[in-house]
């Protein structure tokens, strides 16, 4: 588990793409931190360290998170947001994050607002209705307020310490992003919907 709160802005060192996969090689301030086995979020990206070394890691990637992910799309010197996983005991400052992409994104706009940067993200029906304002959203790793939605788009607000901290500060429109939504509310709807349906079902009759 993850609280998407960046810890490091990696880089990719290397990305060898196959037919049944990725690995990925990532250069680290953290690698004195991370252990064989270790659970890394990459982008919002749950990858367990394969090899570790004082200058980074490696990580394998399933052609399954090729295809959900934004992984695919990197190569040797992209900016990675990068989270160790939480300790028992560590403060939750963002929120609960699980590293499992629902999905990608893409960046429809982006606008100076004073000193933040207003950036807004295409989102399909299937994830924005566990979107609300003012509610949590993971975008590439990173937990993040969302300032205003709609139910195309969602739109967060960052502040400088965030563009300087990640890699969201140098998103540019049409790129995409990893977006994990909020697991409460997905565990809120399923918890609801056999109510839902029985109630559907009692008005058809």
């Amino acid at each position: 588990m993850f609280s998407g709160l960046v810890q490091d802005l990696g880089e990719i060192d290397s990305i060898d793409l196959g037919p049944e996969g990725a690995r990925i090689r990532v250069r680290t301030g953290l690698a004195g931190d991370i252990s064989l086995g270790d659970s890394i979020a990459v982008n919002g990206c749950c990858l367990t360290a394969t090899t570790v070394d004082d200058a980074g890691f490696t990580a394998d990637a399933m052609q399954q998170t090729l295809d959900l992910t934004s992984i695919g799309g990197l190569e040797a010197g992209s900016p990675v947001n990068l989270e160790l996983a939480l300790r028992a005991g560590d403060r939750l400052g963002g929120h609960i994050v699980q590293g499992h992409v629902d999905g990608t994104a893409e960046v429809a706009n982006r606008e100076p607002d004073g000193f933040s940067l207003r950036l807004r993200v295409s989102l399909p029906e299937a994830l924005s209705r566990y979107v609300i304002p003012q509610g949590s959203i993971t975008i590439e790793g990173v937990s993040l307020t969302v300032s205003d939605c709609a139910r195309t788009w969602a739109e967060v607000a960052l502040i400088p310490e965030t563009q300087e901290r990640t890699n969201l500060g140098t998103l540019q429109v049409g790129d995409l992003v990893n977006i994990e939504c909020d697991v409460v509310a997905k565990y809120v709807e399923r918890m609801v919907s056999p109510y839902a349906r029985g109630s559907e079902s009692h008005e058809d009759r």
